[in-house]
């Protein structure tokens, strides 16, 4: 053996929860007097904590949480939907209002012609004022010539496809 390393015999050698022989004997004979109470019982050996790297992150979590706020984002969109379709109706009916015609005079003024049951309201209408201008008895509008009700789009859509045409005749 090497000099200076000195190494115990198999019976020296000792878990490290066991407790020896003699250090059984010496607590019996210090709790022999005390013979109603139970001796303890002998410590168990903390488990040693073994070092683990974290874990990367999980493609599976990431795809997860995407999927999770597509499902809040559709959820959000569906309602809106559902609001809009199903939600509540502006109050009153407009069955004997509608707008005759109007004039913009400006960046934000306009002259309206309002039709209220047999009557006409001329109303001037600027940002947070609405004014009264004349009213006039209810009269009928001429037909419109020929050329003209084409030119005059009924919708965006017919607005649209007006434009490209004449786009795409020139």
């Amino acid at each position: 053996m090497a000099a200076g390393l000195c190494l115990p015999s198999y019976a020296q050698v000792q878990q490290p929860g066991a407790v020896s022989d003699q250090a059984q004997t010496s607590a019996s004979v210090a709790t022999a007097p005390q013979a109603s109470t139970p001796a303890p019982a002998p410590a168990q050996p903390a488990p040693q904590a073994t070092y683990q790297p974290p874990a990367a992150p999980a493609a599976g979590g990431l795809l997860q949480t995407l999927l999770a706020l597509c499902f809040v984002l559709a959820l959000l969109a569906g309602l809106a939907w559902l609001a809009k379709r199903f939600g509540p109706r502006a109050m009153g009916g407009t069955a004997n209002l509608r707008i005759v015609g109007a004039l913009s005079l400006g960046g934000r003024e306009r002259i309206l012609v309002v039709e209220v049951a047999d009557q006409w309201i001329v109303v001037g209408a600027s940002p947070g004022r609405v004014n009264v201008l004349s009213t006039m008895p209810r009269q009928e509008l001429p037909p419109a010539p020929p050329g003209m009700a084409a030119s005059v789009p009924a919708g965006f859509g017919d607005w649209l496809k007006q434009t490209l045409e004449k786009r795409n005749a020139k």
